[in-house]
């Protein structure tokens, strides 16, 4: 099998589970704010009678989507209007192809890296595919000839570039403590311990203010619950008010893919990726001398399993804020973005460069 046809595979069965989770989040959320609020949640739709939870509810909104007109308003940019809504989707799903899932797998005399696109500055190319999405919003809000949509448009706008900047810099600390851009590379660092063995060297152990500036800016980023300003029924309509079908499900589709991926970002820097505590290549040594070998299949399984909880908690806790959390008002979403988070985040860089220079 080529090296190609491996990547290829790779970044098909890569992307194939990402968006599948995407999709189950339509569920997720409908059982968790169900939880959250003592309610049933979603039980109607079923299959033969068999309801499945209200699994089958995602099912039927995909039908519905599709069954429904498509319509485009009068005077609206129909190119930019029918181009909006795959941009949005495009641009969120391309950024897990550097996202590292594994560690190597060793198959004979091949080494396969669990990451679709093996760059070394994927992290600039994640951050490059992240803001790319603007245009999504921007050209929705823009060609609908709605004013309505084009106020979500430029907010939506206004407040993932806000945001945007202070997940470039909160990100910073966590570069300058790693000194790669690659993710592979990074996740590998934090493989190291601290405290005579006892403490992993995750990302949230050595810049836990980073930790905080990145979650938060990033929820902003996913334009969810306190920051769905762009969305915000009760103050305005939002930047994709005129769509209908399909393509008002892709834009609500690429928000929970946007959900995903952050949750991925965040398990990659500060979680330590697909680590797991005490786990090396040959099995697990734990700090008071124990050790247990594992074939080198269970190993690399173990990590992809610990990558996926990872991930699923911060979608777990993502979803908690979303409904816990009253909406922000918009002076006070730019000033969090603009005079605390930002200024912060450089303090951070300041104080991580000072104490890098101290320890060497």
């Amino acid at each position: 099998m080529s090296d190609i046809l491996i990547k290829f595979l790779l970044a098909s069965g890569t992307l194939f589970i990402m968006f599948n989770i995407a999709g189950l989040l339509t569920w997720v959320e409908r059982k968790q704010s169900a939880l959250m609020q003592d309610r049933i949640g979603a039980n109607r739709a079923s299959i033969f009678g068999f309801k499945a939870m209200g699994l089958f509810h995602a099912i039927a909104d995909v039908l519905k989507m599709l069954s429904k007109e498509e319509f485009v308003p009068a005077g609206a940019n129909k190119f930019l209007f029918n181009l909006a809504p795959y941009l949005s989707v495009t641009f969120a799903l391309v950024g897990f192809a550097a996202i590292p899932i594994g560690n190597q797998l060793i198959m004979g005399a091949r080494v396969i890296e669990l990451q679709a696109a093996n760059l070394n500055i994927a992290l600039i190319y994640i951050f490059a595919m992240m803001s790319m999405g603007v245009y999504g919003v921007v050209l929705a809000g823009f060609s609908s000839n709605s004013n309505y949509a084009f106020l979500g448009g430029m907010r939506g706008a206004a407040q993932m570039i806000a945001y945007e900047i202070t997940m470039g810099a909160a990100i910073m600390g966590v570069i300058m403590v790693f000194n790669t851009l690659d993710l592979q590379q990074l996740v590998r660092a934090q493989g190291e311990y601290l405290l005579g063995g006892w403490l992993p060297k995750w990302g949230i152990f050595v810049q836990p203010l980073a930790f905080i500036l990145f979650l938060t800016a990033a929820t902003a980023e996913t334009k969810r619950t306190p920051f769905d300003l762009p969305e915000g029924e009760s103050e305005i309509i939002g930047y994709f008010v005129e769509y209908s079908g399909m393509k008002f499900g892709m834009f609500f589709l690429a928000d929970l893919v946007e959900t995903v991926l952050v949750a991925a970002l965040m398990t990659t820097l500060f979680l330590g990726g697909w680590q797991v505590l005490y786990l090396h290549p040959d099995g697990f040594h734990f700090p008071w001398g124990a050790i247990m070998t594992l074939p080198h299949l269970a190993v690399v399984g173990l990590g992809v399993l610990a990558f996926f909880l990872k991930v699923s908690f911060f979608i777990w806790f993502l979803m908690a804020v979303r409904w816990t959390l009253p909406r922000f008002r918009y002076d006070q979403l730019m000033n969090l973005g603009w005079k605390i988070l930002l200024p912060v985040s450089l303090i951070n860089i300041a104080v991580t460069a000072i104490i890098i220079i101290l320890l060497r």
